[in-house]
C-alpha cells in the first residue's frame, strides 16, 4: 500500500498547488458500534446487583461520565450484564419513540473530530482500532483533523423511524451532521463536503440527504462514499434477535446481551429488507416455521420479542419500503467473496441455541443483495450516479484497514479532490 499511497499523496498535492486550492471537506460517519459511547448513572438508575451499582466504574470523568463502549470489563461475565442493561433501550408505545435505560444519560464524546472514531478503546489500541488506519491514510494525502477531516459520532443504538413517528436521538443526530456539512463548507472556502460512511452511518447518509432539497444537496455535497453499508438488511441480524451475537468478542455469551440486542432501534433497522430479499428466499428455518424477509413480524413475535412486532411494523418497515435517489454521486466499496449467513438452521430446541449457518456471498456480516441495492434499484436513475467497487475477500470491517482497500479509497477521495477519474484495477 505503502507505495502507491505515497504516489497518489504526490499526485494530489501537485494538483492542489497547481489549482491554487485546498481539499474539499470530508466527513467520516462510523457503522453500529463505530465509535465511543459515553454514559451517566443518575440517581433513577436501580442495579440488578451489586457488580452494577452506580461505583461502578470506580475512575470516572468530570460530572460522573465514563465510556460505556467499548470497555474491556465486558469480558467478564457479571460485567456483562451491567453492561447489557446500561445499552438497553425501551420503545414507549405512547411516545412512540425509544429511549434510554431509566437513570442512564448517555453521550457520543467529541462530535465534530475523528477522536472517538480512532479506538474504541484509546487505552487498547491495538485491538480496539477502528477508523485509525483509514484517517491515517487521509492524513497522508494532506486531510487535517478539525481543519478539512471531521467525525460524525453517534448514538449508535437508536435509529430513525419513517415520516409521522418521532426518533428524537436520530433526528437529532441527522440535524447536527447537517449543521457539520455546511460548517466544514464554510470553514473551508464554500467547498462541498465529500461524506465517507462505513456500514450503518450509510443509512443515516442516505436519510439525511433524501429529507433534504435538492438545492442544499447541489451545494453541500460533493460525492458520497459508503463502505460496506447494508442498503437492505442483513440476514446475520435475524441470528442477532433470535439467539443474540457476541460481535466476535471472546468470552460474552450471546444470550447475555441478546435482550439488550433486541431492543436496539438501528438492529430492528437493519432487518431484511423484504422488497431486495423477496418472498421465496427462506432466511430462517426452523421445524415448525419457515420465515422470509416478508415474515419479520412473525419471526419476532415467535423468537420471544412480540413487543418489537409494533415499532417494527409502524415505524421501520415504511422507512424501507422506498429509496429516494438522491441525485448526488454514490461510489459503493463493498468487500466479496466472504462466506455471509444466507439462511439460518435451527433444531428442536429452539432459539437458545446458535443455528446452523448456510453461507452465501457477502463481506461476512452484509449479503451481496443488501450490497449491491442501490445499483439495482437505480439502476434506470440518469440523473443518479451510481459506482460500485468489489474488492475480493475484504470483509465487512476490514475494509477499514485492509492495505488494497484502503489504496481504493484513496484513490477515490483523490479523484474526487482532482477532478479525475482514476481507473478501478
Amino acid at each position: 500500500m505503502g507505495t502507491k499511497l505515497a504516489l497518489i499523496s504526490v499526485a494530489v498535492m501537485l494538483y492542489t498547488c497547481q489549482a491554487g486550492s485546498s481539499f474539499h471537506p470530508l466527513i467520516l460517519i462510523p457503522g453500529n458500534g463505530g465509535n465511543q459511547l459515553e454514559a451517566r448513572l443518575t440517581a433513577g438508575y436501580k442495579p440488578s446487583s451489586l457488580y452494577c451499582n452506580r461505583w461502578n466504574p470506580v475512575v470516572k470523568k468530570k460530572e460522573g461520565w465514563f465510556r460505556l463502549w467499548f470497555d474491556p470489563s465486558v469480558l467478564l461475565a457479571p460485567f456483562t450484564k451491567c453492561f447489557a442493561e446500561r445499552m438497553m433501550l425501551y420503545y414507549d408505545p405512547e411516545l412512540d419513540d425509544y429511549r434510554n435505560a431509566p437513570g442512564v444519560e448517555t453521550r457520543a464524546p467529541h462530535f465534530g473530530s475523528t477522536q472517538s472514531l480512532l479506538y474504541l478503546d484509546p487505552h487498547l489500541k491495538h485491538i480496539t482500532a477502528y477508523m485509525a488506519p483509514l484517517v491515517e491514510s487521509l492524513e497522508q494525502i494532506g486531510y487535517v483533523n478539525g481543519k478539512t477531516l471531521f467525525g460524525a459520532p453517534y448514538d449508535f443504538r437508536y435509529g430513525l423511524a419513517a415520516e409521522g413517528h418521532p426518533s428524537h436521538v436520530g433526528s437529532k443526530f441527522l440535524q447536527d451532521l447537517k449543521e457539520l456539512i455546511e460548517n466544514a463548507s464554510s470553514s473551508n472556502g464554500g467547498k462541498p463536503v465529500i461524506l465517507l460512511s462505513h456500514s450503518l452511518g450509510g443509512l443515516f447518509v442516505l436519510q439525511l440527504l433524501s429529507r433534504n432539497p435538492p438545492s442544499w444537496r447541489q451545494k453541500f455535497i460533493k460525492h458520497f462514499v459508503a463502505l460496506s453499508a447494508p442498503w437492505g438488511g442483513t440476514t446475520q441480524e435475524m441470528l442477532t434477535f433470535a439467539s443474540g451475537y457476541s460481535l466476535g468478542v471472546p468470552l460474552v455469551e450471546p444470550l447475555q446481551v441478546r435482550e439488550e440486542q433486541r431492543s436496539s432501534e438501528s438492529n430492528l433497522w437493519l432487518m431484511p429488507n423484504p422488497k431486495l430479499f423477496g418472498r421465496q428466499k427462506p432466511l430462517v428455518i426452523t421445524p415448525n416455521a419457515t420465515y422470509s424477509a416478508h415474515d419479520i413480524a412473525q419471526f419476532l413475535n415467535d423468537i420471544g420479542f412480540p413487543e418489537g412486532v409494533h415499532p417494527y411494523k409502524s415505524r421501520i418497515l415504511p422507512l424501507t419500503e422506498r429509496y429516494a435517489a438522491p441525485g448526488v454521486p454514490i461510489t459503493c466499496i463493498i468487500g466479496s467473496g466472504v462466506r455471509t449467513p444466507e439462511t439460518l438452521f435451527y433444531g428442536k430446541n429452539g432459539f437458545d441455541e446458535q443455528p446452523e449457518v448456510v453461507y452465501g456471498d457477502g463481506d461476512g456480516t452484509v449479503n451481496m443483495v443488501s450490497l449491491l441495492a442501490l445499483e439495482s434499484l437505480w439502476s434506470d436513475k440518469i440523473n443518479q450516479p451510481v459506482k460500485v467497487i468489489r474488492i475480493p475477500g475484504v470483509s465487512h470491517t476490514s475494509i477499514l484497514r485492509n492495505g488494497a482497500a484502503l489504496d481504493q479509497i484513496i484513490e477515490l477521495i483523490s479523484g474526487v479532490n482532482s477532478s479525475v477519474q482514476y481507473s478501478v484495477e
